[in-house]
């Protein structure tokens, strides 16, 4: 590459001292030239030393509140000033190449936005299965985009903050009217999921499904994508078989019933949710 554009990376936070360091740390790692990468970390009133920690490895910490999507385009907006613009959460890790490719696709082609394969770390054993869950979503409309040419963003007015949650598939929909996306081969997003709990991941699930309801009255129930993500059949058997995904199944028949076991655990969590707001 002939010359490097600038790449700002927003990090979101809220008492992730356990976490903060690995993630900038991997950034710090990349390949891609650390002159020309932009570190912004916006957090949400942390009381720990997720602000003292992160201060280590780039100035630009800053603080804002109420929600993540507001936090996001508060750093990816208002504070950054690189041409790409990438989002990441505090427990996630970079591969080592993943800036110099995705610079690279972009800058050589159409595309205004790319997906990154995402990588569930954990050794528990739903951590194992949510990682081979996660595999089959990539470029779906499970999916959203990671890694995105600014002026794309900023033309389509960001994360709506008024949506937590759904956030991530609102503004997938948004780029994805207007630009071509792909997903980026060979680069990984490393998310760690090793203290998981059951307990703590369907509350988490419950309190994202409040603004379904919203989300859905803003595109309409008859957007093809709607019909998707909230499509029992769809979520539970097509997205899994879909391209010929169904072969990985097939090899893994322990862990596919584990994946139904699972989304059944969080579609009751959705139409408890659901029964509570109505």
């Amino acid at each position: 590459m002939s010359s490097y554009p600038l790449v700002s990376i927003t990090i979101t936070t809220k008492n992730e001292e356990n976490n903060i360091a690995d993630c900038l740390k991997s950034i710090k790692q990349q390949t891609y030239p650390q002159k020309f990468i932009e570190i912004i970390v916006i957090d949400n009133n942390s009381i720990d030393k997720t602000k003292q920690i992160a201060k280590k490895y780039t100035k630009k910490v800053f603080n804002k509140d109420p929600e993540r999507s507001v936090q996001r385009n508060f750093g990816m907006i208002e504070k950054s000033k690189g041409k790409y613009l990438m989002f990441l959460d505090a427990d996630m890790t970079l591969s080592k190449t993943t800036i110099n490719k995705a610079v690279s696709e972009l800058e050589n082609t159409d595309l205004g936005a790319l997906y990154i394969h995402e990588i569930i770390l954990g050794d528990s054993f739903f951590s194992k299965v949510r990682n081979f869950e996660r595999s089959f979503y990539n470029g779906t409309v499970i999916d959203c985009v990671r890694f995105i040419k600014k002026g794309i963003f900023r033309k389509v007015g960001g994360f709506d903050p008024s949506l937590t949650g759904p956030e991530d598939w609102d503004l997938d929909k948004k780029i994805r009217k207007i630009a071509k996306t792909a997903v980026l081969d060979n680069a990984v997003i490393y998310h760690n999921e090793g203290r998981f709990e059951l307990k703590n991941y369907l509350s988490k699930k419950s309190y994202y499904s409040k603004s379904f309801d919203k989300y859905i009255k803003k595109w309409g129930k008859s957007d093809a994508d709607i019909k998707k993500q909230f499509s029992p059949f769809y979520r539970y058997f097509i997205v899994f078989t879909e391209h010929g995904k169904w072969k990985k199944l097939a090899l893994r028949p322990f862990l596919t019933l584990s994946i139904i076991y699972l989304r059944f655990l969080v579609g009751l969590v959705y139409l408890c949710q659901k029964n509570k707001i109505s």
